[in-house]
């Protein structure tokens, strides 16, 4: 322990570690900034300064680097399209082949290969069996959809 007292830097180090294994987990880079902080106070620690000059200067830095750096890592390495283009946000905007009159209440369509619920849009009308219709939204496991299917995605 009093090994730790002559060293307080690795302290920090050891604090950045476990933060950078927490980031490794959550890929959020909202650790990954915090450990830039922690690295930081180390810094200073192993030049020298008091204890409270470690801790400001590990809570500026992790501050700035969460303002300055992390929006830019998010834009670069989070794509935001791809929760678009997989799963069922990805059928809006397909067609589909009406199976069961849709309603405002009820029906069914055949839709990416699969049978789902489905009710048309606000004051759309009825969707006959057989017509194509397009999907404007999803709600849970129901289908929104409208009877306007000119230039859109096949299912």
């Amino acid at each position: 322990m009093d090994w730790f007292a002559g060293n307080p830097w690795l302290a920090w180090v050891g604090i950045a570690l476990v933060l950078a294994a927490i980031e490794a987990a959550t890929v959020s880079f909202v650790f990954l900034m915090l450990a830039g902080g922690a690295l930081a106070a180390a810094l200073v620690s192993a030049l020298g300064a008091p204890f409270p000059i470690q801790v400001l200067v590990g809570v500026v830095a992790a501050a700035l680097l969460l303002t300055l750096v992390r929006p830019f890592l998010t834009r670069r390495f989070m794509v935001a399209e791809a929760s678009r283009t997989i799963g069922a946000a990805s059928l809006v905007g397909r067609s589909a082949r009406v199976l069961q009159t849709v309603t405002e209440n009820d029906g069914r369509v055949k839709l990416g290969g699969e049978t789902w619920s489905a009710r048309t849009a606000g004051g759309a009308m009825q969707c006959q069996p057989g017509q194509q219709v397009r999907v404007v939204s999803i709600e849970g496991a129901t289908v929104i959809v409208t009877g306007d299917t000119t230039g859109q995605k096949s299912e």
